[in-house]
């Protein structure tokens, strides 16, 4: 290479401070056949990166579940998956994460999750609709976690309200484990047309690349390698890795990309993420088995004298890369010069497998493209990994150990007004939910979020879940209880789970503990998604999600799922309707008080199992409820979740300011019967003409159910006693994390 000469080669010091290791550093040197110049070992660096190749995880992820029948694209063919809704429609769905961005300057952290995940959705062709996210901050009493939360918050609300995509769900929880990586999770979900779909490949000898959207900057270089090490003390210093978003820019690129792919010029399309154009070229080069010719002096670019690895590695955001049919350019051309953005020809395609980088007529990089992906030269490593002590420790503990409280009325207040609980309204008022007028679930809520395809009978159900607190106490049954609860959800809104994406954030993959939670998640997850057929889509997988001081965070495997409504009309809500309606719980009691927020923050006991998990039961209770609401048998259905059955009927009140009035179960503790969080339960209310029709049905099923009581008056009754006015409770609720945040 003629640039090879002119620099000082990098040693394998050099490619340690790039986050290499030695062995992958003589890997290269054997790909290349000599010493790599600096800009080929930065190539490799962020392509070679956890936050790109998965190379610590990718061993495990090929096990999970990606067929199902209505998979249009699976797991790794595209930048998301896309499920088959019918009518002629697809539905591309994924989640992401942004969580080392958002620890260090969550404003722009957050809003660049928005956007990026946002152009996975229209790089394939689909018009995003709906986005979701899942937030996990620290305690909340630091002055440092109410930064970041203000921060987070407004960053996604400013880029998704700008972009003009409504928020319609998401989860916030709080732990200390937390305090220095916050984990932000953004999901976005896009309608696409069949036939108007777009791939990231590259082919076609001679036909032209395109860079479009904005111009380079130096922001977010060596970003992927930056999210594939631990926060430390020192991580502030790498604020140039940060990207800094432009929403209306993204809103424009938007409309450009999806008029352009109806023009018929379009070969392939990629989305600008992590790693910038080098992850672009050679993602599409390797997929089309074709290389590519790219000059770099020709890029648009923000700040004079860019050198090559940095336009090579900027994640400057609202960019794309297109591959075009010769002879169209034109075509091409006019659409990006209608919306006022940049059309640039950068490249073109050649045979073979090279990339070929140059800088005015100087080749200043020569990789072959299928060497820096999964399946080609990129390393796949399965790590070593052990349970912790503390796991045993956890399957000590007993009930009969725990005295229960005299005051259940103090527990109750107490929940009700705890962060991980309590309304996230401070929260949600800041996202533009109405936008574009799909959102079905504002004014009516359900447990999942439901979301309008216009044009047809169908509606999806979105949910986004994770209890993270039970994936540590338990990996796989943690993971697997995620999965379930995201179904339950969706069958508790009428609708029918169809595919999950997923955000898997954990700690360290070389410390074997991190990496045993790992993989105890997807067995989990494998397991149940095989159950409910929801086939793995895609996602994302974060690693190094902790601190020098303070150690990995709780293993957090994030699931995105998606649900289909055949028919809108079968919309199920979660609150009361009518006073005198008979209230049921579908599912059985258990003596469990295992990972509750009560167990964990009312009474302090950090160590425990997972709470009581059935996967057959659970799948059978969803059949249940669903033929339920197909016969319109029933007027609400709420999950048992965070906080137990109180907390269930306590919002399903709210939604109406109707009372309740319930009887224990004699056999359990009272306490587990109020606050325990086992899973496998639901909360339906029926008339009371309709509950020999209910029972009937029921019983076709062989689970269990039981009478809770009814819907009355303006009080909390249990066993006749009084916990409070449902408006008490409800005005306590509403304002609980505003008041934390004064």
């Amino acid at each position: 290479m003629t640039s090879a000469t002119k620099e000082t080669l990098p040693t394998l010091d050099t490619a340690k401070k790039l986050g290499l290791l030695p062995e992958e550093f003589e890997k290269i040197k054997q790909i290349l056949g000599r010493t790599p110049n600096f800009t080929e070992l930065s190539i490799y660096s962020v392509m070679w990166s956890e936050h790109c190749s998965y190379k610590n995880s990718i061993s495990w992820l090929k096990t999970l579940p990606k067929d199902g029948p209505h998979m249009l694209a699976k797991a790794g063919e595209e930048n998301a998956g896309l499920v088959d809704i019918g009518d002629g429609l697809g539905c591309a769905f994924k989640i992401e994460s942004h969580n080392h961005p958002s620890a260090l300057e969550p404003y722009q952290g957050a809003a660049t999750g928005v956007g990026g995940i946002n152009r996975d959705i229209f790089t394939m062709g689909a018009r995003p609709i709906a986005q979701l996210n899942s937030l996990r901050f620290g305690d909340l009493k630091l002055d440092k976690t109410k930064w970041l939360l203000r921060g987070v918050v407004k960053g996604i609300g400013d880029y998704g309200n700008a972009f003009g995509i409504p928020t319609v769900g998401g989860e916030v929880f709080f732990d200390e484990c937390y305090n220095t990586n916050p984990l932000v999770n953004a999901m976005s979900v896009g309608i696409v047309k069949a036939g108007e779909t777009a791939s990231a490949i590259s082919y076609g000898v001679g036909n032209p690349v395109f860079i479009v959207g904005s111009a380079t900057g130096k922001d977010g270089i060596h970003g992927a390698t930056f999210a594939s090490a631990d926060i430390t003390e020192d991580s502030a210093k790498d604020l140039p890795a940060v990207q800094v978003g432009d929403p209306f820019q993204e809103k424009l690129l938007l409309e450009a990309s999806l008029e352009v792919i109806k023009t018929g010029a379009v070969i392939g399309m990629q989305d600008m993420g992590a790693a910038g154009i080098t992850c672009s070229t050679s993602e599409m080069s390797a997929k089309g088995e074709h290389g590519m010719n790219i000059w770099l002096d020709k890029v648009p670019t923000r700040q004079l004298n860019m050198q090559p690895f940095e336009i090579l590695l900027s994640e400057s955001q609202e960019r794309m890369l297109i591959v075009v049919k010769k002879g169209m350019e034109a075509s091409v051309q006019k659409v990006f010069d209608k919306w006022d953005l940049n059309c640039v020809q950068i490249g073109e395609v050649t045979e073979g497998n090279r990339l070929k980088y140059y800088m005015h007529k100087e080749m200043v990089a020569d990789v072959p493209a299928d060497t820096l992906v999964l399946g080609g030269g990129a390393p796949v490593y399965k790590r070593e990994f052990k349970e912790p002590a503390y796991f045993a420790e956890a399957k000590k503990f007993n009930i009969s150990q725990v005295e229960e409280p005299k005051d259940l009325k103090v527990v109750a207040q107490f929940l009700l007004a705890h962060p991980n609980i309590a309304s996230k309204r401070w929260v949600y008022n800041q996202y533009d939910s109405m936008v574009g007028t799909v959102n079905m679930s504002t004014n009516a809520k359900s447990d999942a979020a439901i979301v309008d395809v216009r044009g047809t009978n169908k509606a999806l159900a979105l949910k986004i879940d994770c209890n993270a607190r039970y994936v540590n106490a338990d990996p796989e049954t943690g993971c697997a209880i995620a999965v379930a609860e995201a179904a339950r959800n969706i069958a508790c809104s009428g609708g029918e789970p169809s595919g999950i994406t997923n955000c898997l954030n954990f700690g360290n993959p070389y410390n074997p503990e991190v990496y045993w939670q790992f993989v105890g998640a997807i067995k989990g997850m494998g397991a149940a998604c095989t159950k409910f057929h929801t086939p793995v889509t895609g996602g994302n997988v974060s690693f190094y999600n902790q601190s020098s001081f303070e150690g990995p965070v709780f293993p957090t495997p994030t699931i995105g799922m998606l649900g289909i409504l055949e028919d809108k009309t079968n919309r199920m809500t979660l609150g009361f309707k009518n006073e005198g309606d008979c209230i049921y719980m579908i599912g059985d009691s258990h003596n469990c008080i295992s990972s509750s927020e009560y167990l964990f923050s009312f009474l302090g006991v950090k160590n425990s199992p997972a709470p009581y998990f059935n996967l057959d039961e659970e799948y059978t209770i969803h059949q249940a409820v669903k033929a339920l609401i197909k016969a319109k048998l029933i007027q609400s259905a709420h999950d048992v979740s965070d906080g137990g059955l109180f907390v269930t009927l306590a919002e399903s009140a709210f939604e109406s300011n109707l009372g309740f009035e319930l009887n224990s179960d004699k056999n359990i503790r009272k306490d587990a019967f109020l606050f325990g969080e086992a899973q496998g339960r639901i909360v339906v209310s029926l008339r009371k003409e309709e509950e020999v029709k209910v029972v009937d049905e029921l019983k076709k099923h062989t689970i269990k159910f039981s009478k809770l009581g009814f819907i009355h008056g303006k009080e909390m009754l249990v066993d006749g006693e009084s916990f409070g006015s449902v408006k008490a409770y409800r005005e306590q609720y509403d304002t609980a994390l505003e008041h934390m945040l004064d």
